[in-house]
């Protein structure tokens, strides 16, 4: 099968490459997927980059936890009937050598999850990372009801689903931070009752102006290390901080102004969450993906999956990528 893959880490242009592997067959307890689309994170790209590590974890890596297809295959233990299903793949990548950027992959039968009607294949690809991890940060911790939620970054791949669940579930204002005129338009688009464009706005006065100094009782916070001393200071006392994010991997944060407002600290990956929050995020998303508005800003073949990479590491797409396997 076709497959792109690197064996070493490093610039996207020197060390991803296309060519054939050999095709896989779903062993007990899985399935095997025709992928449509692949979706390309931040995470698989620092995982490439070799941020995190410089180690491979693997001798080869295909990358990408996120993707859409069809099942065309079963193994030992799973209902032939799941032939020709529509489905959404989560944490392919995650401690495993073969993620979505395949013509194939084989995964456990959990991980490939039905597609609500109406939604489409390309937007399903996003699921897995930016929609659920929007979705745990406004439902973690008791949820956003009545509350004035702050989401940073809005018009991202995971802001954009962030700001949409916060209105479904019943915040009492949605504030998000952007960047320019259009990712405003995004964020209006989503739901939020006020958009501030920090580039040319002070982000605190217009925070404060629009809570009336109260600041706010939840920030989403997509780049701990970038905004953690603004944070402080929208944050209003026993208010909520999210993080899900940072742009660096060491952060201090004062202990004195968080212990002084009583704040609650929630960090978390989506890849680990617990068996609860997983079932309650796939049966939430059920629910909601046909009415959600999916913001897939760029769609590139395979074979261009370097540049692909480069988009998500400089920020150029206003949304999510994804990849055109099938």
């Amino acid at each position: 099968m076709k497959a792109a893959f690197y064996e070493r880490t490093g610039p996207a242009h020197e060390v991803l490459q296309v060519g054939e592997v050999p095709d896989e067959r779903p062993g007990p307890g899985e399935v095997r997927v025709k992928v449509l689309f692949s979706g390309v994170n931040p995470s698989d790209v620092k995982s490439r980059a070799g941020l995190r590590s410089s180690a491979m974890p693997f001798p080869r890596v295909i990358p990408h936890s996120d993707g859409s297809g069809v099942i065309d295959d079963v193994g030992q233990g799973v209902s032939a009937s799941r032939i020709g299903d529509r489905v959404w793949i989560w944490n392919a990548a995650w401690g495993r050598p073969f993620g979505t950027a395949a013509e194939y992959v084989v995964l456990p039968e959990a991980q490939a999850v039905p597609i609500p009607p109406g939604v489409s294949d390309e937007a399903a690809a996003c699921f897995g990372i930016p929609a659920l991890t929007a979705l745990h940060a406004v439902l973690c911790t008791g949820g956003v009801e009545n509350k004035t939620v702050l989401v940073a970054g809005g018009a991202g791949a995971v802001g954009h689903y962030a700001v949409q669940f916060a209105r479904r579930f019943g915040a009492a204002q949605v504030i998000a931070t952007v960047s320019s005129e259009a990712k405003a338009a995004l964020a209006l688009e989503a739901g939020a009752d006020v958009v501030v464009d920090y580039k040319r706005q002070n982000v605190l006065q217009a925070v404060h102006a629009a809570t009336n100094d109260l600041g706010v009782d939840r920030i989403i916070e997509v780049d701990v290390a970038a905004n953690s001393t603004l944070d402080l200071e929208l944050v209003r006392p026993n208010g909520e901080w999210v993080v899900y994010g940072s742009g660096a991997p060491q952060v201090g944060l004062p202990f004195f102004p968080m212990i002084v407002k009583n704040l609650k600290l929630q960090f978390f990956i989506v890849y680990n969450l617990s068996a609860p929050d997983r079932a309650r995020a796939l049966d939430v998303m059920a629910q909601e993906a046909a009415v959600l508005k999916h913001n897939v800003a760029a769609t590139l073949p395979l074979e261009r999956i370097a540049d692909a990479h480069e988009m998500v590491a400089q920020g150029k797409a206003a949304g999510n990528v994804v990849l055109a396997v099938g």
